[in-house]
């Protein structure tokens, strides 16, 4: 059942930002690039917007942030509901790759009115994300803190780091 709930522009052009790698992008360009967002409904219910200050860009990685998988972990919060976007870089055994990865996080905690509301509004965000290769549902933090659970929605076995870390 669909709720009615709209996907704002801005939503949608951060994620036509972050699914365009821009091979000329100058290091500035490069610094201010996202590697990680999180959306959530508008305080009237109507819109999924921006979350304030819940990212992370290219540029605070080794700086303000060491470890952007747990950086992301911890933002995500602990008692209600959140969709996002990762782009989780690995490698297998292979190749090295960078895929976008929506993650609806619902956790246990999260009031019922809550998950109610994000999971009948995940489908008019998920039309709007054309391209995304992997979809992940996470229902509370033990699902998200090891690498692994990740490391096998992008490619199972076959993954041998994510973001630099051995798995």
């Amino acid at each position: 059942m669909a709720s009615g709930v709209k996907v704002t522009d801005e939503v949608i052009a951060v994620f036509n930002d972050m699914k365009v790698r821009k091979a000329q992008a100058n290091e500035d360009e490069k610094r201010k690039r996202k590697k990680a967002i999180l959306f959530c409904l508008s305080k009237d219910l109507k819109n999924i917007v921006l979350d304030d200050g819940k990212e992370i860009l290219l540029g605070d990685l080794g700086t303000t942030v060491q470890d952007p998988y747990q950086h992301f972990v911890k933002m995500l919060p602990p008692d209600d509901c959140r969709y996002a976007l990762y782009d989780a870089t690995y490698e297998t055994k292979e190749t090295k790759k960078e895929d976008l990865v929506f993650i609806f996080w619902a956790p246990d905690s999260a009031p019922l009115k809550s998950k109610m509301i994000y999971a009948s509004s995940k489908d008019a965000i998920k039309r709007k994300f054309e391209g995304i290769k992997h979809e992940w549902q996470v229902n509370g933090l033990d699902d998200l803190k090891d690498r692994h659970t990740l490391a096998e929605k992008l490619g199972g076995s076959s993954v041998v780091s994510l973001e630099g870390s051995p798995i």
